[in-house]
């Protein structure tokens, strides 16, 4: 019986090494949204893969949603290998606000460009920051954003008719 007590002290530390961390920060909801899922049976592992001209409807949506603007008033600038450069009428001032953006997977990502504070001048994919993710059904593009208290927010955009063709 003498070493009963010396037994369950090993195996109540050995249990107690197997707990998570208590000082462990618990993550943010823009955290676990844009935490990748793992593959299922059920879903496919392939990333998604846009066209030229996807990538710039989905970023056209995904700066409108985002800055809340209409679809018309972001105008394409151009397309540099995989990032969209992008601009619109600064609703403030009059002047034009510009960013640039990229998708990776499903999740739409932006940089303003020129920005004045130059803190300011990343890549939006930080912890703190939004999260913004596409859907697109046919000529439908479907923006989730979730923000970094948990709140989410969607909006659709179905592109005019000359825009189809653009």
């Amino acid at each position: 019986m003498m070493r009963a007590p010396p037994l369950l002290m090993g195996l109540t530390l050995a249990l107690a090494a197997c707990g998570e961390r208590a000082n462990a920060p618990a993550p943010t909801p823009a955290e676990k949204v844009s935490a990748v899922n793992p593959a299922s049976d059920a879903e496919a592992s392939v990333p998604v893969v846009l066209t030229a001209a996807n990538l710039r409807r989905v970023c056209k949506a995904g700066l409108a949603a985002i800055h809340g603007q209409d679809l018309s008033a972001i105008e394409i600038d151009g397309l540099e290998g995989q990032v969209v450069n992008a601009s619109w009428r600064a609703p403030v001032d009059g002047g034009r606000r510009r960013a640039q953006c990229r998708v990776d997977g499903d999740i739409v990502t932006w940089k303003p460009v020129g920005a004045t504070d130059p803190e300011q001048d990343r890549w939006m994919n930080q912890s703190g920051d939004p999260v913004t993710r596409f859907v697109l059904d046919g000529d439908a593009i479907t923006i989730n954003t979730t923000l970094p208290d948990g709140t989410t927010a969607t909006q659709t955009f179905a592109p005019a008719s000359e825009e189809r063709s653009a």
